[in-house]
């Protein structure tokens, strides 16, 4: 081979090498639309969830386990169980029951009153439900302070997360969006387990601490549910996600 073609030669390869260089090293897209789901679905997360209410009524949960889109399935639910102090969702013992039979990872979630005293709303919670070993955490959702101050709020919420520590022996996973961490627990509850909502988020929510589970939309579709649901991804492999569960 002459020089000058020897030369142009590695002149090419080295070219194209550094064109395969910037696509390797382009990320992908941080999420991808699905038509069956009806939202855009972030791509840096392997397992997925919903949460569900009174609000989906009756689900078919063997449905809602078989569906798989570019597997993209639904593998866990954090199912309301109770409100306030004396609330209970009419939906919760059916979900419970139903979502475990289907082989669904399920959670259970307590909606807290800020008006109630915290720990007679965990008496309610732990009197409605019954844990298991490889269910969720205990959930406390708290997404409202209707005026109470920001020091009374807090002893509440811990009033209700130590009595509902010291009956299960499980640390309870925190929900709420970021807002309202960033106003009224931050600094106070980080040691506690995150499930974040903030909708919109093209990768990960906007949230300088850790976190355990984001719920990105509100506005999903699954089979078996004829209602809008939430969905959430985990932040981790399969072996973190089993190691959060109850033993």
């Amino acid at each position: 081979m002459r020089p000058f073609m020897w030369a142009t030669a590695v002149a090419a390869a080295l070219f194209f090498g550094y064109l395969f260089f910037l696509w390797a090293a382009t990320p992908g897209p941080s999420s991808i639309r699905y038509r069956e789901f009806g939202i855009s679905i972030p791509t840096h997360y392997t397992i997925h969830g919903i949460d569900v209410s009174r609000y989906q009524q009756n689900v078919s949960w063997k449905l809602v386990r078989e569906m798989n889109v570019n597997n993209i399935q639904i593998g866990f639910v954090f199912i309301k169980a109770t409100e306030g102090n004396n609330l209970v969702d009419p939906y919760f013992k059916r979900n419970w029951k139903k979502a475990k039979e289907a082989g669904m990872i399920r959670g259970a979630y307590h909606f807290f009153n800020p008006r109630k005293d915290g720990k007679s709303q965990a008496q309610r919670f732990l009197s409605s439900v019954e844990l298991a070993s490889g269910d969720l955490p205990p959930v406390l959702d708290i997404e409202k302070s209707w005026g109470m101050s920001k020091a009374k709020l807090q002893q509440e919420i811990k009033a209700w997360l130590d009595a509902v520590e010291a009956s299960t022996g499980v640390k309870p996973i925190l929900y709420t969006y970021v807002t309202f961490y960033e106003t009224y627990l931050q600094g106070a509850f980080d040691d506690y387990p995150l499930w974040i909502a903030h909708y919109y988020q093209p990768g990960n929510p906007r949230i300088e601490r850790s976190w355990h589970f984001w719920q990105h939309s509100e506005e999903g579709h699954v089979n078996g549910i004829a209602a809008k649901v939430d969905f959430n991804v985990f932040n981790g492999d399969s072996a973190d996600f089993r190691a959060l569960l109850i033993p």
